[in-house]
């Protein structure tokens, strides 16, 4: 399994964010509470790409879930190592661009699992006993993994990266209860047409009794949904909708 270019492509956003840092199990987490009345027992659990919590997008996201009526936790199981944000200026020098593979060695299920768990674990303690999740590029592959242990009660993903097809495909329908949406894109080396049309013919079309969906946006290039620049109306579009079918989907799973 490998990245691509566009896994540290991008643009910052615009916004203050508005949730706070928490310790939760020893974990430093970006936590956005809503401001009005919402179930204790449920919690979203908003896993980002390889720039962590750290990156105002992702915060941002997080908060807006949160005025939707989730408690929305973005845990740093990437151990206080993301990749920093200054990556997705992509130095012209190819020599000078980050080197996401040679980061990727620290940042394996063996590093950063762990650190999840132990949010897992705290959360558990503090009474919560349903988890959404959802998870941008390198957090999609953990939607599958705890949806593959039936952590978590709904899994949705945009442009999911490190995935192998069809197996993880057929390891969720045969082992997962979480219903699944997918918000995919025209332009995803992670996650190409082939990989979304296999994800229809095994999940798709009642295949899948939970549930599963698949949301497509045309013009939108991998990281998209986090990352994408929103001065390009399709990209902009694109975001907001695969945004809107996270918070549906959520609504009527978790």
């Amino acid at each position: 399994m490998s990245f691509c270019k566009d896994c540290i492509s991008g643009v910052t956003h615009e916004g203050t964010p508005q949730g706070k840092w928490e310790e939760i199990g020893g974990v430093k987490s970006y936590v956005a509470t809503p401001t009005v009345d919402y179930p204790k027992d449920k919690v979203v659990l908003l896993l980002t790409d390889v720039f962590g919590p750290q990156l105002v997008n992702s915060q941002l996201l997080a908060d807006d879930f949160a005025r939707n009526g989730f408690k929305t936790i973005a845990p740093d199981y990437l151990n206080g190592d993301p990749i920093p944000a200054d990556a997705l200026l992509q130095h012209p020098d190819p020599a000078r661009q980050f080197d996401i593979g040679k980061w990727f060695v620290n940042h394996g299920d063996d590093k950063t699992r762990p650190t999840l768990d132990k949010v897992l674990a705290a959360l558990k303690g503090d009474g919560v006993v349903a988890f959404g999740a959802t998870g941008y590029c390198f957090g999609g592959r953990y939607v599958f993994n705890l949806a593959f242990e039936n952590i978590i009660k709904v899994g949705a993903t945009s442009h999911p990266s490190l995935l192998q097809v069809p197996a993880d495909l057929e390891k969720y329908k045969e082992t997962s209860k979480a219903p699944l949406l997918i918000n995919s894109c025209t332009v995803d080396t992670q996650f190409p047409l082939e990989a979304q049309a296999k994800a229809d013919e095994i999940l798709g079309d009642g295949k899948f009794a939970p549930g599963y969906k698949r949301e497509y946006f045309d013009g939108c290039t991998h990281g998209f949904a986090v990352r994408g620049d929103l001065s390009d109306p399709k990209v902009k579009a694109g975001k907001e909708g695969a945004f809107k079918a996270t918070v549906e989907w959520l609504l009527k799973h978790l």
